[in-house]
């Protein structure tokens, strides 16, 4: 059974930092490319950031470009997102996804079957 769990949401101040981390089980993690989506209250679920299978190429979305860092340690099964010089905007719930499926320069929530619960991220201005 898939199981992804994310962890690392909280409040932070306008301009702080915040690193979030998924990990992944019951799945041959080296296989799976990973990705990060958020969704605010009253908005649509907005893809963030994504990487591929070998963490050889990333994504990001330009709203978060420069500040937001996506990485993963396969040793761990775990995919982090580094938030720096978070903004108020930035407040949403974030969620954590996987699958096989990667495509270059954006990211589509329907190419994921496997998600977590999410973790909230409040940034305070």
């Amino acid at each position: 059974q898939v199981r992804v769990l994310e962890s690392g949401g909280g409040l932070a101040q306008a301009g702080g930092s915040l690193r979030l981390s998924c990990k992944a089980s019951g799945l041959s993690f080296e296989d799976y490319a990973m990705a990060w989506f958020r969704q605010a209250p009253g908005k649509e679920r907005e893809g963030v950031s994504s990487i591929d299978w070998r963490g050889e190429d990333t994504y990001t979305v330009d709203s978060v470009k420069g500040r937001f860092t996506i990485s993963r340690g396969d040793a761990k099964n775990t995919v982090y997102l580094q938030m720096n010089r978070l903004k108020p905007e930035d407040t949403a719930m974030y969620y954590c996804a996987a699958d096989r499926v990667y495509r270059y320069g954006r990211v589509e929530s329907t190419d994921f079957r496997y998600w977590g619960q999410g973790t909230q991220v409040t940034v305070s201005s």
